[in-house]
């Protein structure tokens, strides 16, 4: 069979340091290409939080980058060329040039199988390639496929062919319940994600070997490999277990998520970082500014340096946002949504527990 290539991309995030540590324990067999894609303008604690996990793997993560042969940070380099306009949430050059390029740039035309740390408790698909020869599975979902094979296989004029691939497989008992299932024709009463966890709810393991079945008949790179180990995985891991994993595996969790404690007006609170990233990334939240401000002020001068008239990281540039008299309205504010958060949600990481209120932002660099 041809040569498919495994690749995990580390962000310096959570999830994705966790995916690393997870596929090495659970298929130690496979050999999986680590690699990250270099902004020059990530977090000290990024660069460590890589080293650490170059030490547990015992292999290179590989570094990759948008620019070669330019004298200047690829984030630098790209902004120039852009004119000084800084990337935003309409207008993410940021994202293309610096993550979504480079990454396939690496990877070429060869058939790969990209695993992507997006956690069970996530409600967001993540980035899909537009290239065939790429392949997003999700190991930490209870769905670990991607939604173009998904409404591929579950399209209405495909059931003919679900069915008779399901002869082709272990139903583990289930093929009358499974038949039933996917003679089910979607509808605007029955959507594809209904029917979907309809089958996955029935049986995982039986819905990935079908799905394995049919994936057979496609040009995906999964078309090419004779077995594939995660079929049989039917673990979901959510935020807790992401923890968990980084603490017991000695790699440790990035500094940045880490609660630091602050007292406005005779209260208490933590602050923290909620993804990774570039320190002036514009989906920070208000809060996370205030951190930056407080933790890192070399950096937050770096950030205020790249405003200019027109052009600000968020709705209101840096140099209002930390006037003390604003800092104290972020922070209250803050206060108030973690009292109200806390009520639903237990954690002792607040931000990130809002941040995925709000969104996550640019799943290709935050998974």
């Amino acid at each position: 069979m041809t040569k498919v290539r495994h690749v995990l991309g580390i962000s310096g995030g959570k999830d994705s340091a966790a995916l690393a540590i997870y596929m090495f324990q659970k298929y130690p067999h496979l050999d999986i290409e680590y690699y990250t894609c270099d902004t020059g303008k990530e977090l000290q604690e990024t660069y460590d939080l890589i080293d650490n996990l170059e030490n547990y793997l015992g292999k290179k993560i590989l570094l990759q980058k948008g620019t070669r042969n330019s004298p200047e940070d690829p984030f630098d380099h790209f902004l120039t060329i852009y004119g000084g306009y800084l990337p935003s949430s309409m207008t993410r050059w940021c994202t293309k040039k610096l993550k979504l390029e480079p990454f396939e740039d690496y990877v070429g035309n060869d058939p790969v199988i990209s695993y992507v740390g997006i956690r069970g408790d996530e409600d967001r698909e993540g980035y899909i390639s537009k290239k065939n020869s790429i392949q997003s599975i999700f190991p930490f979902r209870k769905n670990i496929w991607s939604e173009d094979v998904i409404a591929k296989a579950l399209v209405n004029v495909n059931t003919k062919n679900m069915l008779e691939y399901l002869n082709d497989i272990d139903t583990n008992n289930k093929k009358d319940r499974f038949i039933e299932l996917l003679n089910q024709q979607l509808s605007p009463n029955h959507t594809q994600q209904a029917k979907l966890n309809l089958l996955l709810d029935t049986d995982i393991k039986v819905f990935n070997r079908l799905i394995f079945r049919y994936l057979k008949t496609t040009d995906y790179p999964l078309s090419k490999v004779d077995e594939f180990p995660l079929i049989e995985n039917d673990e979901v891991l959510v935020r807790d277990d992401i923890f968990s994993l980084l603490e017991k595996s000695g790699v440790g969790i990035p500094a940045y998520y880490k609660p630091v404690e602050f007292e406005v007006n005779g209260k208490k609170a933590t602050y923290s970082r909620s993804r990774s990233g570039c320190f002036f990334c514009f989906y920070q939240q208000k809060i996370e500014w205030v951190w930056l401000y407080e933790q890192h002020p070399e950096l937050f001068k770096k950030a205020m340096e790249y405003e200019k008239d027109g052009y600000s990281w968020s709705e209101e540039p840096l140099a209002e946002l930390i006037k003390p008299e604003r800092i104290i309205k972020i922070k209250e504010e803050y206060i108030k949504r973690s009292e109200r958060a806390s009520n639903s949600k237990k954690s002792s990481y607040l931000v990130d527990i809002l941040s995925d209120a709000e969104g996550d932002g640019c799943a290709a660099c935050f998974i």
